[in-house]
């Protein structure tokens, strides 16, 4: 017979191995793999990825593509309509992108390359 596990809300499974373990460990104590990959408390990070952003903004940024993806839907008209303010507001978001300062609609910073890992 399969053994049932079952965790209790303070606890979570390893990704690695399946033991379960505290949900603010941050090593497994069967596997030894690092399991935490939360964010500290109070960071104000956005779930959409700044690569998806970097890559519309680079290829179709003068049609705002890369606003309209990040909740943006007003100024991604906007840029639309001035094809991206003649390249310029592009160049611009396309910078804050790269330096991780461009926001989504909830003011969240585009800081994770990859969001695949949540």
């Amino acid at each position: 017979m399969s053994e049932e596990r079952t965790k209790a809300a303070d606890e979570m499974f390893c990704p690695s191995c399946g033991e379960v373990i505290k949900k603010e460990a941050s090593i497994c104590i069967k596997c030894g793999v690092a399991v935490s990959n939360k964010k500290p408390a109070g960071l104000n990070v956005s779930e959409k990825s700044r690569l998806t952003a970097f890559l519309l903004c680079f290829f179709v940024g003068v049609f705002g593509s890369h606003r309209f993806y990040v909740g943006k839907i007003g100024t991604g008209v906007f840029q639309l309509l001035t094809l991206g303010g003649l390249g310029i507001w592009t160049l611009v978001d396309l910078i804050l992108i790269l330096t991780g300062s461009f926001t989504d609609v909830t003011n969240k910073k585009l800081s994770e390359w990859d969001t695949s890992y949540r």
